[in-house]
């Protein structure tokens, strides 16, 4: 048996930098590391665990055995324990046995810096090194122009278990597939970007990810680290940029888990009002511990620079954020200034985002937060929270709640459909028809849509014409782009079989031409989180329910103009007021036939007359489909722009 030697990768700044939760680097220490020490072969293991009488690593290597290789505690209270065991290779399994000084409990644990995890529903650690060959130096170097705030941002998000399976031998397919099969899809949908909810390995399948177990090993279910790197590597190279949905809100119990990690609370909050989650039965983070700020910290910081991810989408904002979230009067203690905000989560937020985007060029991080809390998506030196981008839940809840009326009674709450644009500049928002809304007896997206079969496609068409049009990035769900007829259910695939109908292929070909129109006209992007990107022509016809707007660059004279019909009538002579003149020319209609729709269109380019309307100098009488979303391309007459601009 080979003894456990003395040995540390840790600097006494290093464990200055931990006890202060600054250290956003961990992963290069704690964990298990192949290396080499005089000339030896072997693994140095490191793993916090201030609360322990003993740890040992128990592995294939020495039968299991507790205290066979027992790590050396450091002598500077930091309460790591750590050792170099030579001839351990790659792919030993292994755990952390660890006896506690309360009462003398042992527990057997994942190693919360394991790279590679034994598939599910094994528990061991796999020694790992996930050394690569990245191919995407043209992508990482363009980055930070491609993924700004003023540049598209269109997002399919996938749930990788369930996007497509392999029939014949009923499974998910793998990441090495995934990077052939979803890669070119992506191209020809024009999305640019895909959101992976949580590829973090986890234990139970129907938590779709969102318990976490091993933060800093992708699921084994599909393949190997570096088989994960291949499919991120194969997207940028595709042009295609790459979100990480993360859960730094909660983890889950199991025994193999960080739950009651050394026989303490170590990760999660001691007090039960802060450290359990009533919703999901799990445990809460004590993002005021410094060691586990930096553990969190670490983790976000590990996936953009060692998987080279674009961007992070952090799950359940709102529920970190404040106290009473969930709990009834009693189940929850005010703040020291006696309101209900977490004060830590705040400042760890804030040090997240700043280090996130300091330490990684080009990157963007996503707020899932459903409250009105202020300036989620403003810098932290202004008092924000830091996020590039905030999901706008109410547009999500009021646009789907009006869409699934009746169109005879959506004159009645016309307001609905409207209200968004008053506070649609409050942060940059990205609007999400995600996951979250189509599972648990919610219907899928093209399910909620009223009338018969035309109608309902029709709807769906003209739901994604307004969402794509509406200032803000987008989001959307696998399935919703073709009209996936049943919820969705993380067991199976999607329900490609569909596009066998005509109707299911109109709607996949029309969401490809709107990520296309996006992407073509800086019209619809370049000012998406700006007042001055955004126009009314007319909110208030409630008496045929359609809006008009305008959409503007940073080009004077060349726009975007919107009309949304949502009835079922034509609206043949439609008149909108512009404030320029000059020629409209249709550019996208969601009423083609080629998408399934009845083929009411603007033939031709249509010149603005010099007749006042909706308060502005000029117009220009359209043709609006039924059920449709119509845009065209507005070029105004530089002379008379500059002219009539102040009108």
């Amino acid at each position: 048996m080979n003894p456990v030697q003395h040995h540390s990768l840790f600097t006494d700044f290093d464990i200055e930098l931990f006890k202060a939760g600054k250290h956003f680097k961990l992963y290069e220490k704690l964990g298990a590391h192949l290396i080499e020490v005089d000339g030896v072969k072997g693994v140095y293991f490191a793993v916090w665990a201030p609360s322990a009488r003993s740890v040992s690593v128990i592995g294939n290597f020495n039968y299991w055995i507790q205290g066979e290789h027992a790590l050396h505690v450091r002598w500077d209270s930091s309460g790591i324990w750590e050792g170099f065991i030579p001839g351990v290779e790659q792919g030993e399994t292994y755990k952390f046995k660890i006896q506690s000084n309360n009462g003398g409990i042992v527990t057997e644990k994942a190693d919360p810096f394991a790279l590679y995890c034994e598939t599910p529903p094994h528990t061991a650690s796999v020694v790992w090194n996930i050394d690569y060959s990245w191919k995407d130096a043209d992508w990482m170097a363009k980055r930070a122009e491609i993924n700004r705030l003023d540049k598209p941002y269109s997002v399919y998000e996938v749930h990788l278990g369930s996007w497509k399976r392999n029939t014949e031998q009923n499974r998910s397919l793998s990441y090495l597939e995934l990077a052939d099969d979803l890669v070119a899809y992506l191209q020809k949908m024009n999305f640019t970007h895909v959101e992976f909810m949580p590829i973090m390995e986890y234990p139970y399948d129907p938590s779709w990810g969102y318990q976490l177990v091993g933060y800093f090993a992708p699921t084994s279910r599909f393949g190997k680290p570096q088989d994960f790197m291949v499919l991120v590597d194969k997207l940028h190279q595709a042009g295609i940029g790459v979100i990480l949905d993360w859960v730094p809100s909660h983890f889950p119990e199991d025994a193999h888990g960080l739950g009651f990690f050394d026989g303490s609370n170590l990760y999660e909050h001691p007090d039960r009002r802060r450290g359990y989650h009533p919703d999901w039965k799990s445990l809460i983070f004590n993002y005021g511990r410094n060691e586990v700020r930096s553990f969190l910290i670490s983790n976000a910081i590990f996936w953009l620079q060692q998987y080279h991810a674009d961007g992070l989408r952090v799950d359940a904002v709102a529920s970190m954020l404040y106290l009473d979230y969930s709990r009834n009067d009693g189940e929850w203690e005010p703040n020291q200034l006696g309101g209900r905000e977490n004060l830590e989560v705040i400042s760890f937020l804030k040090d997240l985002n700043e280090a996130a985007y300091g330490m990684n060029v080009g990157i963007q991080t996503i707020a899932e937060e459903s409250t009105s809390f202020p300036m989620v998506s403003r810098p932290a030196f202004m008092g924000g929270l830091g996020f590039g981008m905030k999901w706008m839940m109410g547009w999500m809840h009021d646009t789907l709640e009006f869409f699934k009326k009746d169109p005879v009674y959506r004159r009645y709450h016309h307001n609905d459909i409207s209200f968004s644009m008053t506070y649609a500049f409050t942060e940059n928002f990205m609007l999400p028809l995600s996951h979250d809304e189509v599972v648990y007896g919610k219907k899928s997206i093209l399910g909620r849509m009223p009338g018969d079969d035309w109608q309902r496609f029709a709807n769906l068409r003209l739901l994604y014409g307004y969402m794509f049009t509406h200032p803000g990035a987008k989001l959307l769900f696998m399935g919703g782009e073709f009209g996936q007829q049943e919820e969705w259910n993380f067991e199976t695939s999607l329900d490609w079989h569909v596009l066998n109908n005509p109707m299911h292929t109109g709607i996949q070909q029309c969401v490809a031409d709107l990520n296309a129109l996006y992407r073509q006209y800086p019209a619809l992007y370049e000012k998406q989180f700006s007042q001055d990107g955004f126009e009314w022509i007319n909110y208030g016809d409630q008496e045929n329910v359609v809006l008009s707007y305008l959409r503007k660059g940073n080009s004077e004279t060349e726009y975007v103009i919107v009309i949304a019909n949502f009835t079922p009538l034509v609206r043949a002579q439609y008149r909108i007021g512009l404030p320029f003149e000059g020629t409209l020319t249709e550019v996208f209609n969601s009423d083609a036939q080629k998408y399934g729709g009845s083929g009411v269109h603007n033939p031709k380019a249509i010149s603005t007359d010099q007749e006042p309307w909706n308060g502005k100098a000029f117009s220009a009488s359209v043709v609006v489909p039924p059920l449709a979303a119509v845009a065209f391309t507005f070029k105004a007459t530089t002379k008379k722009a500059k002219k009539t601009k102040a009108l």
